[in-house]
């Protein structure tokens, strides 16, 4: 049956379909011609090539006219069907390739997600209503992963990152700060050496954010044991408002315009910074909605500057 049923479909055409309905319409094969702007012949043929593929009688004549036989009206009650599901068909495809709709899998990490993604999505959304966007956290070595696998489509993460198929754009710099309960006595200079006689809370091993705070330890001569890793940054700020100890964090995740009066903000001595950069593969294909995602990421350089 299913044999049956594919040789069925794969045999008919749209044109064929066409030309039965406009023939039954007009109620004869010349006007049907005329309305089609084809020849008679050519629309004869068309017909029959459509009953031979349905293995049916599909027009008969009562005196001049053409009328559809019991097999032409039930074809009949399904052209509005078929109709719609073309037009909805074609529709779907254009609306991907003009990137009015369509889907952007973007990867980051869960501070960059709260802090810096939320006015980016705002504008998409905004530009392109029917864009779907899915987004997934993780550090950059499980987001770097997804997206060599072509599961993610685009990367928002910290440096470094490496992939030989990866086309890497360095975005901006995230100066880390240290964040200490408004009791804390803190002198001046936050150094390694500072942190080494503090309570510490850090991130939680595994991400590039954690190595970079524990190789600015270690250059200060300081091989630190934290009170607490924890894998959200909004944890480790309630654990510090708690009074459970100090922390650092990246500057996003402290804004200046929103500097928190129940914490101490300071700037670490040496100063840290790190780098984020957006990551694609190089032989992705970048449909509307894509590049849109990809120079929104990219205008974060700009903001940074």
């Amino acid at each position: 049956m299913r044999g049956i049923r594919y040789t069925l479909m794969k045999n008919l055409n749209l044109d064929y379909l066409e030309s039965f309905a406009v023939v039954i319409d007009t109620g004869s094969f010349s006007a049907a011609a005329e309305r089609l702007q084809l020849t008679q012949p050519a629309v004869s043929l068309q017909v029959r090539q459509l009953e031979r593929s349905l293995n049916a009688t599909l027009i008969e004549r009562v005196g001049r006219r053409a009328r559809p036989t019991a097999a032409g009206v039930a074809l009949l009650s399904h052209m509005d069907q078929i109709n719609a599901a073309v037009t909805s068909a074609v529709d779907a495809v254009s609306q991907q390739t003009t990137g009015t709709a369509g889907r952007v899998r973007l990867g980051t990490g869960a501070t960059a997600c709260i802090f810096l993604l939320p006015p980016i999505l705002r504008e998409l959304r905004a530009a392109m209503p029917s864009l779907e966007i899915t987004v997934t956290t993780g550090n950059t070595a499980e987001i770097a992963r997804a997206v060599e696998d072509n599961t993610i489509d685009i990367a928002l993460v910290t440096l470094p990152v490496s992939g030989r198929s990866f086309e890497i754009t360095p975005v901006m710099n995230d100066e880390f700060v240290l964040i200490a309960p408004h009791d804390m006595k803190l002198p001046a200079r936050i150094t390694p050496e500072v942190l080494a006689t503090r309570p510490v809370l850090l991130f939680e091993p595994g991400g590039n954010t954690r190595r970079t705070a524990d190789e600015w330890l270690a250059r200060g001569g300081v091989s630190l044991k934290p009170l607490m890793s924890l894998g959200s940054v909004e944890a480790i700020k309630e654990m510090v408002r708690a009074g459970l100890g100090c922390a650092i964090l990246p500057g996003m995740a402290v804004p200046a315009r929103t500097k928190p009066r129940d914490l101490i903000v300071r700037s670490l001595s040496p100063r840290l910074h790190r780098r984020l950069a957006v990551v694609i593969r190089r032989d992705k294909r970048l449909d509307r909605g894509l590049r849109q995602t990809l120079s929104a990421l990219k205008g974060l350089s700009s903001e940074s500057s």
